[in-house]
């Protein structure tokens, strides 16, 4: 057997499993997706979304890329962010991080690693804005954690001072957008309360319309 027949086998059950505990799932679940939660996190295969908040397929709309980073050109993400807002009207946007995250890490070294630097450059920025507490540290592991959170908080502004965002709020839609982060030592999630629920909830430094 192929590695990835596993795969294809370990579906057939997984499939027979909802199934059996809820025979018309799948049956509603392809007549509409009504997610609550659009889910922004990284692309490490130890963060799986679904699984680690506990929801079916869905509930979460997701979107991951190396080191959970939210730029205002990245039109992957923010098309995800604008479709999940407009249309699916999701009331919640988690930017979530964890920790140990090897984008982050790559800040700390001064090895290439290729097209990925030119990305990881985003993660420099908040690394450049925070040099003096960061380096207040003693050792690189509380040094790279402390970024993996500055880095959430750092992606819930740019996400709360997109377009998307601020129109959505102008019409009076409910949004709030969260900063958590998941701790792959131990399977918890972390929230850093920063939940931003309105222009009049945006940090100073970020005013409305920037």
């Amino acid at each position: 057997m192929k590695l990835t027949d596993e795969l294809i086998e370990n579906n057939k059950r997984w499939a027979m499993s909802i199934k059996e505990s809820r025979p018309d799932f799948f049956e509603k679940l392809s007549k509409q997706q009504a997610p609550k939660f659009l889910w922004i996190g990284c692309s490490d295969s130890r963060v799986p979304a679904n699984e680690i908040v506990g929801l079916l397929p869905g509930e979460l709309f997701v979107h991951r890329n190396v080191a959970n980073i939210v730029v205002h050109t990245d039109f992957n993400c923010l098309s995800v962010l604008q479709y999940a807002v407009e249309q699916l009207n999701v009331e919640h946007v988690i930017v979530c991080g964890h920790y140990g995250c090897g984008g982050v890490k790559a800040v700390f070294s001064d090895d290439k690693h290729g097209l990925i630097d030119n990305w990881l450059q985003n993660i420099k920025d908040v690394y450049d804005r925070y040099q003096e507490k960061l380096n207040a540290l003693s050792s690189e592991e509380q040094k790279v954690d402390l970024l993996c959170e500055l880095n959430v908080v750092e992606q819930v502004s740019n996400v709360c001072r997109t377009t998307i965002v601020q129109d959505a709020w102008d019409r009076g839609q409910k949004l709030i957008v969260h900063g958590w982060i998941y701790g792959i030592r131990d399977g918890l999630i972390k929230d850093l309360n920063i939940s931003v629920g309105g222009r009049q909830h945006l940090p100073p430094s970020y005013p409305p319309g920037v």
